[in-house]
């Protein structure tokens, strides 16, 4: 799902956004000033009578029979903000909402249940979706017409939104029965056609014929000049990335698998290259406009930070490339500082938009990242030494990275002209090239690169920042966890371990409620980390918890890591598992307000909740010994068994862990030292029987159950991994 569309737009930012008071007088303050979500909060002065999500706007809708206007979104989509300026803050159409209907404000990232809802019916009855989404309820909470954006009145044949409302009034009071009705048909439709269920005693598909349909499919989208899976808009999408490198690993003496290899670097090497990339301050932009990765959407995401990050780490274990370490790192680096709170938390999200450097309300798309020519020139003047016809650090800078004088985003890539003679930074050639072009050694250009990014890097922090949504998300964090425990165990960087481990703390101390046994949603950056009111987990944040905690424990081989995700999964089998049909719910079935029952059948920007519990479930069955969970993990790949014939390109994340199943997992049991891992040696009685050979470091590989003999040498270990050849112990 993608918002429609980003436009310039003028926005006045609610004040307290960021936690902080404000002297500023406003006309109108209405109840969600009392809220923390950054979203909500650039709400909170609009004129219109605002309720957040919950009982008090649920009964005031039956109370007055009205029907309820939902309007949800998130506080760094780029048309959110515009509705919110064209419409929300527009006196006459506020007043038209507080008398006609019951007006509900939802941050999509903090109940992600109801926003998942909402936007089925909105997909199966406009054909489209997005946000912000606007959609009508009657007072038991069924929608009867949804839409996203709509502008303030009509234009060019399009209804604005006060057409609409006076419409569905008018129908409200003459149509009503017509308009429920449908509603509850739709919804009827909608329960039968989400439903994802095995029947009694079916059997997952077969791996290898779904991980070839699923190269296959991913083969045919590929796009071989720049890489990635389109021509444009063109997102990062790891899932794929990801599902192609374990497709290699099984497939490795194949040219499928080589070619799959090939694609999954060709396209993380562009991305890292493009303008996707923030080459003067690190991290990824959201996605891009065109097919060779230049112009981005200039948002960033923490999703796409730890899922690039374990992409870029993973492609340097496979290829063996210091670029691929060296992105992964500058990833870290970028949320290291920009989007982590000091109590261990990892912030959500940086906005697309920020205010212009020469002041002014105007926000503008890019604005903190782009330069111009003549800015690139004041800032690096000096001559360089022996360079080809007295070439200044400029001319190299500008040469490398596509800078021309009149900008280089073209436009077609610039429809409403906020980009006009500014230039987004691209790798155009190697460093060899760069080098010769100008006849100094490739040293030299390494070098003045790097000096010039540090000085822009200085120069950019002077700029209005865009907006920063401190929003600290369970689900979120848990695949951050596992960016840098997994990034810092390959590069053995204990300052990334240690982050890795504050993250683990972080989501104990502030976002799991022992009392209650239960993971809370969301918390927010201040003195006390408040959660008002706490929203309980959900399905992914479980999941990516979980997973955060099992690479947490792989990395540190810290038990209580392991102990507290093997006390996660027991909790998220109570919540969330479907005992008739297999796999899990995305909320809570019990709670009554939420009325479709889904389970998120895709891998898209960020994993499908059950895509990573299958995998979680065959991990955590190894560790602790548990057969129902191996059992659990078949019964749910058997749910999604014609989603995964059918269509695998639609879980690329869940065909990984097919594999893993049909594969099998090997084991590297290491650490076991007596009285500390007790935890291990209870679930794993074999343990015991396992010894230290000579005192020095012993390691086991283990298969199927079966374990090798001891191994004391690194190099024979590394043998046994890659050729998989296990050496049986003798009677």
């Amino acid at each position: 799902l993608q918002e429609p569309g980003h436009i310039s737009v003028s926005m006045s930012m609610a004040s307290g956004v960021e936690g902080s008071s404000s002297s500023t007088t406003h006309r109108h303050t209405n109840r969600l000033a009392k809220e923390k979500s950054p979203y909500l909060l650039q709400h909170a002065h609009n004129p219109v009578d605002w309720y957040p999500w919950g009982q008090d706007a649920f009964d005031k809708a039956k109370n007055e029979d009205k029907p309820i206007f939902l309007s949800v979104g998130y506080s760094t989509c780029h048309w959110c903000h515009v509705m919110e300026r064209e419409s929300f803050e527009d006196e006459e159409i506020g007043k038209f909402l507080s008398d006609n209907f019951v007006c509900i404000k939802v941050d999509r990232e903090e109940r992600p249940d109801v926003d998942k809802v909402y936007m089925t019916f909105v997909q199966a009855t406009s054909g489209g979706g997005g946000w912000p989404m606007s959609v009508w309820l009657a007072p038991e909470l069924r929608p009867f017409i949804g839409g996203t954006y709509f502008p303030p009145r009509d234009q060019r044949g399009r209804p604005g939104l006060k057409t609409v409302l006076s419409r569905i009034t008018e129908q409200w009071q003459n149509n009503r029965t017509a308009l429920e009705s449908s509603g509850v048909r739709i919804l009827e439709a909608l329960k039968k056609g989400t439903s994802i269920a095995a029947n009694p005693g079916e059997s997952p598909p077969l791996a290898p014929d779904v991980a070839n349909r699923c190269f296959q499919q991913l083969a045919h989208s590929y796009e071989e000049e720049y890489g990635g899976f389109r021509d444009a808009p063109k997102f990062p999408t790891p899932v794929n990335l990801m599902f192609l490198m374990t497709y290699w690993s099984v497939n490795c003496s194949t040219s499928e698998g080589d070619e799959a290899l090939q694609m999954a670097l060709h396209t993380l090497r562009m991305m890292a290259l493009g303008g996707i990339h923030d080459h003067v301050a690190q991290g990824f932009h959201r996605y891009s406009t065109d097919s060779s990765w230049h112009v981005p959407h200039f948002e960033k995401m923490l999703y796409d930070q730890a899922q690039l990050a374990v992409a870029y780490i993973t492609a340097s274990q496979v290829s063996g490339e210091q670029l691929f370490a060296d992105v992964a790192k500058d990833i870290l680096l970028y949320v290291s500082r920009d989007l982590s709170d000091k109590s261990g938390g990892f912030y959500s999200a940086e906005d697309a938009d920020s205010v212009l450097a020469s002041g002014g309300p105007q926000k503008r798309e890019g604005a903190f990242c782009v330069w111009t020519a003549s800015e690139v020139r004041d800032l690096l003047p000096d001559v360089v030494e022996g360079a080809t016809g007295a070439a200044t650090q400029a001319d190299i800078f500008m040469h490398h990275y596509g800078v021309k004088e009149q900008g280089n985003v073209a436009p077609e890539q610039d429809p409403h002209g906020e980009l006009q003679g500014q230039n987004v930074l691209i790798v155009r050639y190697s460093m060899e090239l760069t080098a010769a072009r100008f006849g100094v050694s490739v040293e030299k250009v390494n070098e003045l690169l790097a000096s010039a990014r540090a000085k822009m890097a200085e120069v950019r922090k002077s700029r209005p920042r865009p907006h920063l949504d401190t929003k600290m998300l369970a689900s979120w964090n848990g695949l951050m966890l596992s960016a840098y425990a997994r990034v810092g165990a390959v590069l053995n960087d204990k300052v990334l371990l240690e982050r890795a481990v504050q993250a683990g703390n972080f989501l104990e101390e502030h976002l799991w409620d022992a009392e209650q046994q239960t993971i809370l949603r969301s918390c927010y950056r201040g003195d006390q980390m408040e959660v008002s009111p706490p929203i309980s987990g959900f399905l992914d944040d479980y999941a990516f918890i979980i997973c955060g905690l099992l690479d947490l424990y792989e990395a540190t081989l810290q038990t209580k890591w392991l102990q507290w995700a093997e006390e996660l999964q027991l909790r998220q089998d109570v919540m969330f598992w479907d005992d008739q049909g297999g796999g899990y719910f995305c909320s809570n079935p019990n709670d009554s307000t939420v009325l479709l029952q889904l389970k998120e059948d895709q891998d898209g920007a960020e994993p499908s909740a059950n895509s990573v519990s299958a995998s979680n479930l065959l991990r955590l069955s190894h560790y602790a010994g548990r057969q129902e969970w191996l059992q659990k993990s078949q019964q749910l790949l058997a749910a999604f068994s014609d989603r995964l014939t059918r269509v695998p390109i639609a879980l690329p994340e869940m065909v990984r862990a097919l594999m893993a199943q049909h594969h099998t997992l090997k084991q590297v049991l290491m650490l076991v030292d007596g009285s500390a891992d007790n935890f291990l040696c209870q679930r794993l009685p074999v343990l015991s029987s396992m010894s230290q050979q000579g005192g020095a470091a012993t390691a086991y590989v283990c298969q199927d159950f079966t374990c090798s003999l001891p191994v004391t040498d690194p190099q024979e270990l590394r043998r046994l991994l890659l050729d998989g050849n296990i050496k049986m112990p003798t009677e």
